[in-house]
């Protein structure tokens, strides 16, 4: 895939939409025949020039000339127009295309995968890379057209009308060749030091703007400034060494590829030769205004060239999202009996060389509280993770209703789950919106009692402006954390979902919103199967299980006052939590730590 030329990877692109492929070769085909016929107006300006010259007898040659030249440029023009504009319609399709094919593909890939590329990254893809790609398409296709069979219809033309005014036209192009030659000398290395070095300076000054705070309470700003001017210096050098290597170069192509030198060329061989009788006065003509075509053509061709490799990477990215495999669907889905969930052996790993996971026995039978405990990293999440089929194991299986959730349709597996989150997230849009997510048909009706089983319903109505129809601006932005929360689980309750994974609500809930959150919880889970990754053990001495996951394995299982009976690693850990609740700061140590 990398070692395709830039034009390669959109094109590549391209045919994944044969209509968008159809449409856009007609654009090009159109630019070919106005490239043509521009051409050919030319030739009758100059043979329309050789008849009023030659004093003709009769007006109606250079009429016909005439004629035909008006016909050919001014149809050139419109063709070349013509092509433009199917260009840029199919390229504003391909774009709404290309999205569609983004979302349906994400909508298919495993979640967890989606989670990995993150969203400034898929943000980038889908509508940067995207966008990036509609420009190359709609300038760029119809330019190779007419950029490339506009100086070939001239060669053509001129060789027929006077092969030797051709061969001195000839004698620029390995002129025009070495110019450009020095022109993109080492273009690839330098183009990536400066990119390189424009990055560097992105992240130095983000790194220096966002940690502001940190750099006025800790530092008086020289050295984090001095090591985004160490960055802009580095920048600036590379800039210059660019500019230097390629002065020279820009300099002969300046003065060779451009029509003025062609054109000189052809008067001072062609006038010579119409003296001696060699050529025409139309060939001459003919010569002075097509001559230059294939020369004119080099330099913007050279730009298109620097246009495509710029949208390469964007091209790269965009292909590489859309042939990312999708979860594999059963060719005869099953359906669950219950809410229950078995690990049989599970062992996974995000990376293939190494494995979060190991050999995982778990049993969750339907309507009880199960409790994952344990050290950070080791594995509670991931765990989490696979129940929902946000990745598919490694080894093993997943069952819910004791049907391996692969042997289910993807849809089917997240209407069994519903998740809570710590981070709560909510779409731009109103409050009803986010609550009806779980379920696009569910009634107003329905939406209140979800939002007042949550306690959401009160806060709703009472203290937003416009009640569910607030908008709750971006991921949420407008409300507080313990709002967005209730919100979530307001769309849990909504969804009906026999299984329950939450990742500790209050886990940074203030003391009000806290009860609210837990009350809220309560309702949720009451006669669902819960899995809850705990951070308070507080709040899970009482659940059905309790399971200590440690370095990718299960270490311990049972109720609280079991496993704090047997004094081993949940007995540890708790020991830990109570020592942490007692912990505060007398006022003694206050007074000292002040002085």
């Amino acid at each position: 895939m990398s070692e395709q030329s830039g034009l390669g990877q959109v094109l590549g692109l391209v045919r994944r939409a044969p209509a968008i492929k159809r449409r856009l070769g007609r654009a090009v085909w159109v630019a070919v025949l106005g490239s043509a016929s521009a051409v050919a107006g030319f030739v009758c300006v100059g043979f329309a020039v050789g008849a009023i010259v030659g004093g003709a007898d009769e007006l109606t040659p250079v009429l016909w000339w005439s004629g035909g030249a008006l016909l050919g440029l001014v149809g050139g023009f419109l063709l070349r127009l013509l092509a433009e504009h199917l260009a840029h319609e199919a390229s504003f399709e391909f774009e709404v295309i290309l999205r569609r094919m983004l979302a349906d593909g994400l909508a298919r890939m495993p979640l967890g995968e989606v989670q990995r590329l993150g969203s400034g990254r898929i943000k980038k893809i889908v509508h940067d890379d995207v966008k990036a790609l509609h420009n190359v398409v709609a300038d760029a296709l119809p330019f190779v057209g007419s950029g490339i069979a506009q100086p070939i219809a001239a060669m053509l033309a001129l060789g027929i009308v006077s092969w030797k005014l051709l061969l001195v036209v000839l004698l620029m192009v390995p002129i025009a060749a070495f110019a450009m030659s020095l022109m993109t000398k080492d273009y690839a290395e330098q183009r990536n030091r400066y990119n390189q070095a424009s990055e560097d300076v992105n992240a130095a000054l983000v790194e220096f703007v966002q940690g502001m705070p940190v750099v006025r309470t800790f530092d008086d700003g020289s050295t984090s400034f001095r090591r985004f001017g160490d960055r802009v210096d580095a920048f600036t050098e590379a800039v210059a060494a660019w500019s230097a290597t390629s002065r020279s170069a820009g300099l002969l192509t300046r003065l060779f590829v451009v029509p003025l030198p062609t054109l000189l060329l052809v008067a001072a061989a062609g006038v010579p030769m119409l003296a001696a009788g060699w050529i025409s006065v139309p060939e001459l003509t003919i010569a002075l205004l097509i001559g230059a075509m294939p020369i004119e053509a080099v330099a913007p061709l050279m730009h298109l060239t620097n246009y495509i490799n710029d949208a390469k990477a964007g091209a790269v990215r965009l292909t590489e999202l859309l042939e990312m495999p999708g979860l594999p669907e059963p060719v005869a889905p099953k359906l669950p009996a219950d809410a229950s969930i078995r690990l049989d052996g599970v062992s996974f790993g995000y990376d293939a060389d190494r494995l979060v996971l190991r050999d995982v026995d778990l049993e969750i039978p339907a309507g009880t509280v199960c409790a994952l405990v344990g050290p950070s990293g080791g594995g509670k999440s991931t765990i989490a993770r696979l129940i929902p089929r946000f990745y598919d194991v490694t080894a093993g299986a997943v069952r819910i209703g004791g049907v391996d959730v692969r042997e289910m349709e993807s849809a089917e597996v997240l209407r069994q789950v519903a998740l809570v989150f710590q981070d709560p997230f909510l779409v731009q849009g109103t409050i009803a919106e986010n609550i009806r997510l779980a379920k696009p048909d569910a009634t107003d009706d329905e939406v209140r009692a979800a939002a007042e089983a949550a306690a959401a319903h009160e806060f709703i109505v009472g203290e937003l402006p416009d009640g569910y129809d607030t908008q709750v601006g971006e991921r949420g932005g407008r409300l507080s954390g313990g709002q967005r929360q209730r919100i979530t689980i307001a769309r849990a309750m909504l969804s009906g979902a026999p299984i329950v994974v939450l990742d500790e609500a209050t886990a940074f809930a203030d003391p009000e919103n806290e009860a609210l959150i837990q009350n809220a919880v309560a309702r949720l889970t009451r006669g669902r199967t819960v899995l809850i990754i705990a951070h308070r053990l507080s709040t899970i001495v009482d659940v059905d299980q309790i399971v200590v996951v440690d370095n990718g394995l299960i270490a311990e299982r049972g109720r609280h006052a079991d496993l704090v009976g047997a004094g081993g690693r949940y007995a540890s850990l708790w020991a830990r939590h109570e020592q942490a609740s007692r912990w505060g700061l007398s006022a003694t140590q206050v007074q000292e730590a002040t002085r």
